[in-house]
């Protein structure tokens, strides 16, 4: 063994250790941090060969290794933007140069455009609902993904496109009885207008049912309906679509084409009874607020309470999470052994459900890294103290020739 690799063996020791309390300080300084995965330090020896009557220290090699896959335990706020994922995943985020990473930091807030932004300045991705069409995820890359934005439109209205209608009919009518029940729509400026159903017994088990618009009187739609003896509906086509009305008098406005479903209409022995009917649409009403269902739907809430969804929160995931490459802002990348990213929903195959109003805390242990940081310095200490050995041995050699 030469004194030379004695005190290289030595100092290997201490670089292995230093890089040891180099990923304890950084476990310590991010104990409190969002999301942070404890960095911890496993070491491999490195052999050289020897030879008869002669032996080659070797040394000590280090890798940092990432608990990416444990979870932190779960810090519930007042604020509906801060989201945690209860399970696997993690949230698309996009950095200033447009490029995606995951992330589990989910601290949230709005930025000056209203952008969903953590505090590492990291926009949360998503997908936009179309026309109220529940998105599609690509599974196999980012595509299609947008920032969710929830910046306030002002007022907003929307004119109706669909509703229902059910009612029961009284079997034991005269033929010529009419009924009529009525359901408030609203038009392209968020006008309301009233449409009256009139429900005529035409013959038995036969009725026919008008659409008219209150304010003109106009006939907007007419059908019949046929029932079987057991008073339920047989008419092939159980909807109706009212006809357009545009330029109305005194706004301007139109009322579009609806699509009343009246498959929920019955003929039975009991008096004329209407469910009331629903429909699509608001009068004008301002942005009051937002939130964020465990599927991770984002919703618009407006002043009259009514959710219009915006987004649907993307997630992602790997096959190895530990072996992600960890990045500034407490992000991660794919790396050549993570294996294959993977899109999703939340709550569907490996993904977890979103918490609305919580943050994921660190999964820093402190009293284990205080254990680990003691037992660094001692082995520290023991390697100076072979390699400050090999350097007095070498003066010894070296004064031999004096």
């Amino acid at each position: 063994m030469s004194l030379y690799g004695m005190m290289r063996t030595g100092g290997s020791g201490m670089n292995a250790q230093a890089n040891r309390l180099g990923a304890v300080a950084e476990n310590i300084a991010n104990a409190n941090t969002t999301g942070y995965k404890r960095a911890s330090s496993e070491f491999s020896s490195m052999i050289l060969p020897t030879t008869n009557g002669s032996y080659n220290s070797g040394g000590v090699e280090t890798k940092i290794r990432y608990s990416i896959s444990s979870e932190g335990a779960k810090v519930y706020t007042t604020s509906a933007s801060d989201l945690a994922l209860d399970g696997g995943g993690f949230f698309i985020v996009e950095g200033a140069n447009g490029q995606e990473f995951l992330t589990r930091a989910g601290a949230f807030t709005q930025d000056g455009d209203g952008n969903l932004v953590n505090s590492a300045g990291y926009s949360l991705l998503g997908y936009e609902y179309g026309n109220g069409a529940d998105p599609t995820v690509v599974v196999n890359g980012f595509d299609g993904l947008s920032k969710v934005n929830l910046a306030s439109d002002g007022l907003v209205a929307k004119g109706s496109t669909a509703g229902t209608m059910g009612a029961n009919l009284d079997s034991g009518a005269a033929i010529g009885d009419v009924s009529t029940t009525s359901l408030i729509v609203y038009d392209s400026q968020g006008n309301t207008r009233i449409l009256d159903f009139n429900y005529e017994k035409t013959a038995a088990n036969a009725w026919s049912v008008e659409v008219v618009d209150r304010t003109t009187s106009t006939t907007l739609a007419t059908k019949a309906l046929a029932f079987n003896a057991a008073g339920v509906l047989t008419t092939p086509v159980k909807t109706l679509t009212t006809t357009a009305m545009t330029g109305l008098a005194g706004t301007g406005a139109n009322l579009g084409a609806i699509t009343i479903d009246l498959s929920k209409t019955t003929q039975l022995g009991y008096k004329f009874n209407p469910d009331g009917g629903t429909i699509d649409g608001n009068a004008p009403s301002k942005v009051a607020g937002f939130k964020i269902d465990d599927d991770g739907i984002v919703y618009v809430k407006y002043e009259n309470n009514k959710l219009e969804p915006r987004y649907r929160i993307a997630l992602a995931n790997v096959q190895s999470p530990d072996n992600l490459v960890p990045q500034s802002g407490n992000v991660y990348s794919q790396g050549t052994e993570s294996g294959v990213i993977v899109t999703g929903f939340a709550g569907s195959g490996d993904f977890g459900s979103v918490i609305s109003g919580a943050l994921e805390s660190s999964n820093v242990d402190i009293a284990e890294e205080l254990t680990a940081m003691i037992e660094s310095q001692r082995s520290y200490t023991a390697n100076s103290k072979v390699f400050q050995t090999g350097a007095d041995l070498l003066d010894v050699l070296v004064n031999l020739k004096r």
